[in-house]
């Protein structure tokens, strides 16, 4: 059965001339899927960033995890590209074995591993996904490695905690997400992130950045320059989109959305698209 809130809203489609997207990690069991799925179905965007970590080798190569909506999700972008969506993919460091293949074009998406967009009203912007801004990741990939595990771990623990949250009639609230904000070094981690995407901003002489990487949506106005972050799909479920105006904002869909597809929902919607297929 469909969950639903409100169906007159169901209906709506929200248009932006650009979406940006990130750490999703498909593959995982903390990818909120079903989120994004219906995220996908109900915006239409000229332009789709998908910046970085898409999908998770890192946990995939220590055991296979790949449900009817990771592959739902794949094929939803795979098909507004077909119909005319600009696609463009700059990978992270958990989907890193993508940049082999950068400049190239596949299924109609690009692979770049930076590029620089323009919004409606003149602004440049660099985009990437930012782990080469991670000292972690940079210099000790075997600890960045281990801090996913346990990330993962608590990913599981925050499952749990909205499944009980649901059954008493409350929205879905991230737990992994505060209590990672609570912790003092995450937060000068993050600050200082920051510091060194606006230093590489300035560098390249544009009027900010937009990334992923660490899971925090963001926009705010730093040294003169604009950073945004457009957070997750694990924890938060947030995009980062431009109006056809040029305006920036952070969605975020886990308040925003209106219904949720369950697995069996997508296992019937495949098995009806085979037998279509087959008459």
């Amino acid at each position: 059965m469909l969950w639903q809130n409100n169906p007159k809203v169901s209906l709506l489609k929200l248009h932006y001339r650009t979406i940006w997207i990130s750490d999703v990690h498909l593959g995982t069991r903390g990818c909120k899927a079903e989120f994004l799925l219906d995220f996908l179905k109900h915006v239409q965007c000229e332009c789709l960033y998908l910046v970085g970590d898409m999908i998770d080798f890192w946990k995939l190569k220590s055991g296979w995890y790949w449900p009817a909506a990771h592959n739902e999700v794949v094929r939803v972008i795979m098909e507004k590209a077909r119909q005319g969506t600009r696609i463009i993919y700059v990978p992270g460091n958990h989907d890193e074995l993508l940049r082999n293949y950068k400049d190239s074009l596949f299924a109609g998406i690009e692979i770049l591993e930076k590029t620089i967009h323009e919004t409606r009203d003149g602004r440049k912007f660099l985009v990437l996904h930012g782990d080469e801004f991670d000292g972690v990741v940079c210099t000790s990939k075997w600890l960045a490695v281990l801090g996913s595990e346990a990330y993962d771990l608590l990913l599981v623990l925050n499952r749990w905690f909205n499944f009980f949250r649901r059954k008493f009639g409350f929205p879905y609230w991230s737990l992994s997400a505060y209590v990672k904000h609570r912790v003092k070094n995450a937060v000068n981690f993050v600050c200082d992130f920051e510091q060194a995407l606006m230093h590489e901003a300035s560098r390249k002489g544009v009027d900010g950045v937009i990334c992923g990487h660490i899971h925090h949506a963001a926009i705010r106005e730093m040294q003169g320059l604009i950073y945004c972050n457009c957070g997750d799909w694990v924890e938060s479920c947030t995009a980062l989109v431009e109006s056809h105006a040029g305006e920036l904002a952070i969605l975020r869909w886990a308040d925003e959305s209106v219904f949720l597809l369950t697995e069996s929902d997508l296992e019937t919607c495949t098995d009806k698209r085979r037998l279509a297929a087959t008459n």
